[in-house]
């Protein structure tokens, strides 16, 4: 196993922002990706709060995992950072500062698509330090019998993602996404999938203080039970919109199309590479996830930093 990557390390070449709504949080958050130099890592900060220092983005700031993955230090929180992490880590871009007037970052269209867009736009710096990588000589492997989730990495040459899941309802089913080159295949086969919800948790999820900021623009929402008569008036309520409800003959809440065919397993996998990139390096390896969601994403990363802890200890990572 070795630590030396195969290229220098990159940042984006200027600062670029959206504004949105944070999914949960529901405040309005400002997003601004800025440049950083060489073994800087990805780091958020919180311009709201004076004096607060960067938070590196890895798995010992992780605090939460509820729906989302949450990091803090000395007190201060970000909320939901894995679709600005996907978007980042997918690009390969390897030191930048993420700033943020609020404590959750914006939803926007529930995608990674618009993050991947600004950085896009910005475009990249090669810097003069060497990146680092860990490249798996070992297999490791996480396993939850109970709730049948299975996630493993073993040695490739390159990183890559196989995700599958399987649900009882017939307009989802097993589904598989396999993302081979990142490099080349993340921006358009993963970055544009949209988180999604069943129909059945939106009432819990909003009782727990979530989705504050959830909406029919920013989610998809799939029908899981039947919908009892007057049922439709209580959603409207609930996601505070005024347009007519209805139930799509696609099986997804006002009939909203996919993205893709199997756009939830895409947003699945988009949610993983978020939460690998906590682990602090990018992976040389071949990462395999059945039914994981944020909580086991991140008891792996724990995982593999367990298993490979000289290497970080030497990285002083």
């Amino acid at each position: 196993m070795t630590l030396k990557g195969h290229r220098r390390q990159r940042t984006i070449k200027h600062a670029v922002s959206c504004t949105g709504v944070g999914l949960h949080t529901g405040v309005e958050s400002k997003i601004t990706f800025k440049p950083a130099p060489e073994n800087y890592g990805i780091q958020f900060k919180r311009s709201d709060i004076k004096g607060s220092a960067a938070i590196k983005a890895d798995i010992d700031h992780v605090v939460d995992i509820s729906r989302g993955t949450t990091i803090e230090q000395n007190g201060v929180k970000v909320h939901t950072v894995e679709h600005a992490l996907a978007a980042v880590s997918g690009l390969r871009i390897d030191n930048i500062l993420i700033e943020l007037t609020s404590k959750e970052t914006p939803v926007l269209d529930g995608s990674a698509k618009d993050f991947v867009n600004v950085l896009k736009q910005s475009g990249q710096v090669t810097q003069n330090a060497e990146r680092k990588v860990l490249s798996i000589s070992k297999a490791v492997a996480y396993s939850d019998p109970v709730k049948e989730i299975d996630i493993h990495v073993t040695p490739s040459n390159r990183f890559r993602v196989t995700f599958m899941v399987d649900y009882s309802l017939s307009q989802l089913g097993t589904q598989y996404e396999a993302i081979y080159n990142m490099e080349e295949d993340f921006a358009k086969e993963v970055a544009p999938a949209r988180t999604f919800c069943f129909l059945s948790e939106v009432e819990m999820l909003k009782e727990q203080g979530l989705i504050k900021g959830g909406s029919l623009d920013n989610a998809v929402v799939i029908i899981d039970k039947e919908i009892a008569h007057g049922e439709m008036d209580r959603l409207r309520k609930l996601f505070g919109i005024e347009e007519t409800i209805i139930s799509g003959a696609n099986g997804i809440l006002n009939g909203k199309a996919l993205r893709f065919k199997n756009e939830p397993v895409r947003h699945k996998t988009l949610d993983l590479i978020g939460d690998l990139a906590l682990l602090g390096v990018p992976i040389k390896g071949h990462v395999t996830a059945v039914r994981s969601g944020h909580a086991s994403n991140v008891e792996f990363v724990k995982l593999v930093r367990q298993e490979y802890a000289d290497y970080f200890s030497k990285l002083n990572i």
